[in-house]
């Protein structure tokens, strides 16, 4: 007699295989949004940043391509300053050289490049090159004021854990006005988000040739490695 339970049995076999979960990256959860009850209000709020044209209409670009990548289950973010030419031809943030870099400290924080956190910056869009021929144009304040509401609705959106400054327009915003130093290799946790501030990666910033300028950011990267270990496996949202 055939034992109408082994259909059962293998049935369940296959259930508990196929619902093994991989490691989990620090600052991350599952990268698919299909099940996030957010999910889709980020995918349209990217949508419509995508398709915005307020810093062309307002006659500040002549061209508008922004640019922001990541996903609702993660659990940090980096909010830089703006893309860079790089990025404005690949569509992803921190893709250039700036980027390289921050992927280096990523890692000396625990967190490797194949799984970066949300990025997103204060403004959208390639600002084009600085005047002196120096690095990339800072965006003017008028740029980040028309920006921020995107901003703002991300964060709102994907409510990360941790925030991390990158650079002084960054830090400006979410810190204070303050001297990097005063505030690299600290961080300060409002409303349940721990905001870490971090020197821009830019190889035109020379702050970084400072050594003790170095010691405060492997300080940073150490906050950074401890609250990305402590993040949980989830989190209801």
């Amino acid at each position: 007699m055939r034992c109408r339970c082994f259909g059962g049995i293998l049935g369940a076999m296959k259930l508990n295989v196929s619902q093994r979960s991989t490691p989990r990256r620090p600052g991350s959860l599952p990268r698919s949004n299909d099940r996030h009850p957010h999910g889709r209000a980020l995918a349209d709020l990217h949508a419509r940043i995508r398709a915005c044209t307020k810093c062309v209409d307002a006659g500040y670009l002549k061209r508008a391509r922004p640019v922001v990548a990541g996903s609702i289950r993660d659990r940090i973010a980096i909010v830089g300053q703006a893309p860079g030419a790089v990025e404005l031809a690949t569509g992803q943030p921190f893709s250039g050289r700036s980027g390289a870099e921050l992927r280096r400290w990523l890692a000396e924080a625990g967190i490797d490049e194949d799984h970066l956190p949300y990025r997103t910056a204060m403004t959208k869009c390639f600002p084009g090159r600085s005047p002196t021929g120096s690095g990339d144009r800072r965006p003017s304040p008028a740029e980040i004021a028309l920006c921020r509401p995107w901003l703002d609705q991300e964060l709102a959106i994907l409510r990360p854990s941790v925030v991390l400054l990158l650079g002084g327009i960054a830090i400006d915003r979410f810190w204070g006005k303050v001297p990097l130093e005063s505030a690299v290799g600290r961080a300060r946790t409002k409303d349940g988000v721990t905001y870490i501030p971090l020197p821009h990666p830019s190889g035109a910033s020379r702050w970084l040739n400072d050594p003790a300028h170095r010691v405060l950011l492997r300080r940073a990267l150490g906050i950074l490695r401890r609250h990305s270990r402590a993040e949980p496996a989830s989190q209801p949202r």
